[in-house]
């Protein structure tokens, strides 16, 4: 839908987005920013690849599927630097653009579970070097680890946009 969403504002300036809600839940505004080109093409191209290979990896896995060290290393190298660019992007949209696109929030949420997930995994299977003490606590921590990020990353946009937030009711 991103995408598709973006294409249409590419053909037509003029497009309204089907989450273009009010001035603060924009994803129009968002989407004609140089941020949502960052790499000189529209972003969600980035997503269609990033997350193709994601669900061939998720398929093989569920498979039975098993992968060298190497492989694991390069997921987590991967998934670390989708996360610094959506952090990135978190941080453009709530300090410089001013708008929130509803897509790209879910992307966001989507991004920070499976890094945090990739992550402790890796951590318990000593892929990432840690403790004995923190790789066997590291999985029973997954799931803390994702919501304190959706608080951190949520609370913050609801302190920076409060005003508009408590103005629309």
């Amino acid at each position: 839908m991103l995408v598709y969403e973006r294409l249409q504002i590419y053909m037509d300036g003029a497009h309204r987005s089907v989450c273009d809600i009010n001035a603060l839940l924009n994803c129009g505004t968002v989407m004609r920013t140089w941020q949502a080109e960052a790499f000189g093409f529209p972003n969600p191209f980035i997503g269609i690849a990033g997350y193709a290979i994601v669900l061939a990896i998720a398929t093989a896995l569920i498979a039975g599927a098993s992968f060298a060290r190497w492989y694991w290393v390069a997921m987590q190298v991967g998934h670390t630097l989708a996360m610094a660019f959506v952090l990135w992007l978190w941080y453009n949209t709530t300090f410089d653009i001013n708008a929130l696109c509803l897509f790209c929030m879910i992307v966001w949420i989507m991004q920070t579970a499976i890094f945090v997930k990739v992550t402790t995994r890796n951590i318990h299977a000593g892929v990432i070097p840690a403790s004995e003490s923190i790789r066997q606590a590291a999985p029973n921590w997954t799931w803390f680890s994702i919501i304190l990020v959706y608080i951190l990353l949520f609370g913050i946009i609801f302190i920076r946009f409060f005003d508009v937030i408590m103005g629309m009711f």
